[in-house]
């Protein structure tokens, strides 16, 4: 179902001339189920006291002005031109990065879907295969509609589905021919995972033992430096090619960057206006990332540790509860984002949560709750700024607080 609201003021569509001056106004069109439910998770959000992040994705354009105002002439010279097609601010962004990971160079894309599927039709027009090995719960695999195939003519091929980054012996082992090897790092949809940092030096040794370029789709690469022991220009360097979002960690509007060799990076940006990314002004973007990079940046081993004694936390007050079952997976967070699992159907969690929130001020399970099977649901939670002052005392009172509002047995 659309985003879109629906029109309440009785002129939306298929409304008839005249009704006004004939007295016969069309009453307001009612919200949908839905929406009301999104309306009602958005103000309690809104109202709530306490929360372990507060996501920028969920504040109200005054409050996305004032924070570019108040934090934008620290991160750049305000008196210096707007940007024109990638002049200016964004090509500041674009040697920030590149420094940042130690690459060559960088290029400013719009979003990550097409930084991902330029970089690699790139790659597939140097190496002579359009095919791409990359997890069954790849982000391209799941949530961008088929568009490597529709729109830049790869093939993709699924290395492995486990919950898990695939392992050295999969790639040495797997029967198909490919050209690039496309790593999620972390792997989101399966809990926000990494590998060890053996593991995967081990994963680019194989790939490249099969004359394959190796991709980091890292949109959350900022985060992984506590779980790999190892800054960020020596993660980078293990990839050919990286592409990295500005807004999934650092809190900005939107964008991505894809890093790599010179010579890739200058293509790039041929095929970016290629597809429609050379975009006349982009200065509140890069201003809002380059914000991000000087603010959230530095705290996010912070996060990732603290969302190691949050999830410790939960874990252990789930099972004082009485709730028959849970699992915060991963036991020990990878990055400061991880899932929780009950066994209730996602409606009986959603009116918990948010009947919490309404009630206590405090909105502990803030995200979306997805059925994953019949009378299972998951959650994921992240821990950020909002949260660092959460103590594990504090986290078991609201997970008793939230269990308390559950049904006395789960769906079977």
């Amino acid at each position: 179902m659309s985003d879109q609201p629906t029109p309440q003021d009785g002129t939306g569509p298929g409304d008839t001339p005249g009704d006004e001056i004939r007295g016969t106004e069309r009453p307001e069109t009612p919200l949908s189920a839905e929406q009301r439910l999104k309306e009602r998770r958005a103000t309690a959000y809104r109202k709530a006291e306490r929360v372990l992040a507060r996501v920028n994705l969920r504040a109200t354009l005054r409050e996305q002005l004032a924070r570019l105002q108040e934090a934008a002439p620290g991160a750049y010279d305000l008196d210096e031109s707007v940007d024109i097609y990638g002049n200016g601010v964004v090509e500041a962004l674009e040697k920030r990065v590149a420094d940042l990971l130690g690459t060559e160079a960088a290029a400013f894309f719009p979003t990550g879907t097409m930084a991902q599927q330029v970089a690699l039709r790139c790659w597939a027009a140097r190496t002579g295969s359009p095919t791409v090995a990359l997890h069954a719960l790849a982000h391209p695999e799941v949530h961008e509609r088929d568009a490597f195939r529709e729109v830049a003519g790869l093939r993709t091929v699924r290395v492995t589905g486990e919950p898990r980054l695939p392992t050295a012996q999969e790639i040495r082992d797997f029967e198909e021919p490919f050209g690039a090897l496309m790593l999620e790092l972390p792997l989101r949809d399966a809990g926000f995972v990494l590998p060890s940092w053996e593991e995967l030096t081990e994963v680019v040794e194989a790939a490249r033992e099969r004359d394959a370029v190796v991709h980091f789709d890292g949109a959350r690469l900022w985060e992984t430096t506590v779980h790999f022991g190892r800054p960020l220009p020596e993660i980078a360097d293990l990839a050919d090619s990286v592409y990295v979002s500005f807004y999934k960690s650092l809190g900005g509007i939107g964008g991505a960057a894809l890093a790599g060799p010179g010579s890739l990076v200058e293509e790039a940006k041929t095929w970016r206006h290629r597809y429609g990314g050379m975009v006349f002004q982009q200065f509140p973007t890069a201003l809002a990332a380059l914000i991000g990079l000087d603010r959230e940046l530095p705290r996010l081993p912070e996060y990732v540790r603290h969302a190691r004694v949050v999830a410790g936390a939960l874990r252990d007050a789930l099972r004082e509860t009485g709730v028959p079952w849970s699992r915060v997976h991963p036991g020990e967070p990878h990055t400061h984002q991880f899932q929780v699992w009950l066994p209730y159907d996602a409606e009986v969690l959603t009116e918990a949560s948010l009947r919490q929130a309404e009630e206590t001020g405090t909105y502990l399970f803030a995200g979306f709750w997805n059925a994953k099977g019949p009378g299972i649901s998951m959650t994921e939670v992240t821990v950020a700024a909002a949260g660092l002052d959460w103590t594990p005392q504090e986290v078991a009172a609201a997970v008793a607080d939230f269990a308390g509002r559950l049904p006395e047995a789960p769906l079977s």
